[in-house]
């Protein structure tokens, strides 16, 4: 079963900066396309990020709604997934969850979810 742990969530003023991280228990990143989705209060959930498999690293893709202010990375060493978000605002407050599949993310749904982590941005 792979369990994937997310932190890095709080409360943060707007225009700025939040850092989450997604520990897994894979034991290896490989093959596997990781993602970032959020969910606020009364919506659905909403794909942020993405970053597919690749022996040379994968590449990245973004809906235009966070493009250019968030990044996802992945670090293979400690098995863990980042999404650095910058220029916060208050619609981007929702919780946010790691998600790892076997496809290119939103299309293919993601194999496994973690638990969330509150991200609230402040006016």
């Amino acid at each position: 079963q792979v369990q994937l742990v997310e932190s890095g969530g709080g409360l943060v003023q707007a225009g700025g900066s939040l850092k989450l991280s997604c520990a897994a228990s894979l034991r290896t990143f490989r093959g596997y396309d990781m993602g970032w989705f959020r969910q606020a209060p009364g919506k659905e959930r909403e794909f942020v990020a993405g970053l597919s498999w690749s022996w040379s690293g994968g590449s990245t893709y973004y809906p235009d709604s966070v493009k250019g202010r968030f990044t996802i990375s992945r670090d293979s060493a400690k098995n863990t997934v980042y999404l650095q978000m910058n220029g916060l605002k208050p619609d981007d407050t929702a919780i946010y969850y790691c998600a790892a599949g076997s496809g290119v993310m939103p299309s293919i749904p993601p194999d496994y979810w973690g638990q969330g982590t509150q991200v609230t941005v402040s006016s």
